[in-house]
């Protein structure tokens, strides 16, 4: 178990200044509609006020189309408003323009440019500026590492009472970075941190509990803090507790329990947690499994009953497949929506694919065209290959094979392989692009060196046809192997005329390669 960093740029959700109490007016009214969530009247009061130079509402505007308040998300308009603030001498807009570079949202990612505007917000005293500042100078990142700066900017934010620097400062002496390692200042600068609710220092408190850093060992101390941030949905704090249930450290011994937390860290991704999960699951019952995922499924509900974009992505997928809750599709889809409607990518894609396919809901081919449009916008590759399909198809739009290549490559650039095998599809059939095997066998070979089953069978044809690569009956036959073992039984008949052409030697030797291959895995280009 490591101590956890508070990554400084970890999301967009950027928070809102209310520094000082504004004159009535205008002004103050937008304030206090953005206050309310009433963003349509916030959005009609800021834009004039913006427009004619207000500072204020130039960055209360930038953050309306960062976070797709009342206008669609548009993080170059965000960056727009925000840079004319900024220019003005605004801190926060400074700030958050920072945080735009650092993520590359709306604008090319340049650590350096990001330093600039995290210290020119830094410098008038904003402790969220100063703690990016520290992070960024304890990383190395768009300066050059320096533990002394980072301590600096640290204990400047974190006497200002901003919890991510307390928490900061607390990892660098519980690490020894930059400082001699002191574990009762570490607890001290985590417990601060941690008494205002901020998961990750409640994290790492329970870590210095669990192995005696500062503090006499207790378990059931670490399990109290664990449990506050878990129930803050912090991954590593909810796979710690199962952790425990399932050993009975600090808690008594609850398989149930175990996989509930498990199950709530797998759900955010967490693939040691997934693991764990189907270990524990090998000593559980089906009643306990049942039981469990039904906790699961509690517990995610209370956050999306708050509100929390993740939790209604995970309870809508919770209904889709059945765990915890009856399977319901028109409930997922309910749950998804609302994720969706907070700009959340694989809710957008899995609403897309259920209006596709008429799963909870009326088959929508426009529909699924616009939601797989909204993850496609934010780069996210399964919606970008969806997207490419539908104008291959004309579903919801009109044909259109260079649209649909333009959305296949997007997401083939990201190593994604349904749409690099559709990409090779297209270069070999000359669709959308002029004809080119050898470009095809390309684009074929990278998605079935990830494995998947038809394009290693196309693959083994153009290599039996001499079609963009050389004719080569050894390769065809290793890639028809690949695919059959996967149940493609085209690919077995292919593989049989193959080896009519072949020697047993030949075939031994294809039997060889396709017995040592293994899946590659592929980074964006």
């Amino acid at each position: 178990m490591k101590l956890t960093l508070k990554h400084a740029v970890a999301a967009i959700i950027l928070v809102l200044s209310f520094s000082a109490p504004v004159a009535a007016g205008p002004l103050e009214d937008a304030v206090a509609a953005l206050d309310r969530s009433d963003y349509a009247t916030a959005l009609r009061l800021f834009r004039p006020l913006a427009e004619k130079g207000n500072p204020r509402a130039q960055f209360n505007l930038g953050f309306m189309y960062a976070n797709g308040r009342s206008v669609p998300k548009n993080y170059a308009e965000a960056l727009k408003w925000y840079r004319l603030a900024a220019d003005q001498g605004f801190a926060s807009a400074q700030h958050n323009l920072g945080i735009m570079y650092a993520n590359g949202q709306g604008v090319a990612l340049d650590h350096v440019e990001a330093v600039k505007w995290y210290r020119l917000a830094a410098n008038q005293g904003l402790a969220k500026a100063q703690n990016e500042l520290g992070y960024d100078y304890a990383q190395g990142r768009g300066v050059p590492q320096n533990y002394d700066e980072a301590l600096k900017w640290y204990r400047l934010a974190a006497d200002q009472g901003n919890a991510g620097a307390q928490l900061n400062l607390g990892t660098l002496y519980a690490t020894g970075q930059g400082v001699p390692q002191n574990h009762a200042e570490a607890l001290k600068w985590f417990r601060l941190a941690a008494d205002t609710g901020n998961a990750g220092a409640q994290f790492n408190l329970g870590l210095m509990y669990a192995n005696g850093q500062g503090v006499a060992k207790d378990h059931v101390e670490a399990v109290k803090w664990w449990r506050l941030a878990a129930d803050q949905d912090y991954t590593k704090a909810q796979l710690n507790l199962g952790t425990l249930y399932a050993t009975g450290q600090g808690v008594p011994e609850d398989k149930v329990r175990a996989y509930m937390w498990f199950s709530l860290a797998a759900a955010r991704g967490d693939l040691t947690a997934l693991n764990y999960r189907n270990r524990v699951a090998r000593e559980m019952t089906p009643a306990q499994i049942a039981q469990g995922n039904k906790l699961a499924a509690d517990e995610i509900r209370k956050a999306a009953d708050q509100g929390d974009a993740d939790a209604q992505f995970n309870l809508g997928f919770a209904y889709y497949m059945g765990r915890g809750v009856p399977q319901d599709y028109a409930v997922a889809a309910k749950w998804f929506q609302k994720a969706a409607d907070q700009g959340h990518t694989r809710a957008q894609y899995n609403l897309g694919v259920m209006y596709e396919e008429g799963s909870g809901v009326v088959v929508n081919y426009a529909e699924a065209l616009r939601f797989y449009r909204l993850g496609a916008d934010q780069g996210f590759a399964p919606a970008q290959h969806k997207l490419g399909v539908m104008y291959a198809f004309g579903h919801g739009v009109l044909q259109d094979y260079a649209e649909a290549i333009k959305w296949s490559r997007l997401a083939a650039n990201q190593g994604y392989a349904d749409a690099q095998f559709n990409l090779g599809i297209a270069y070999a059939n000359g669709q959308g692009v002029p004809k080119d095997y050898a470009e095809g066998a390309t684009w074929l070979r990278r998605a079935a060196d990830q494995g998947l089953p038809l394009a290693q069978l196309s693959l083994g044809v153009a290599y039996a046809l001499g079609h963009g690569v050389q004719q080569d009956f050894v390769s065809a036959h290793m890639w028809f192997s690949l695919s059959a073992a996967q149940g493609n039984q085209d690919a077995v008949k292919d593989r049989d005329r193959a080896a009519g052409n072949m020697t047993p030697a030949q075939i031994a030797e294809a039997q060889k390669l396709a017995r040592e291959w293994k899946p590659i895995r592929q980074a964006p280009r």
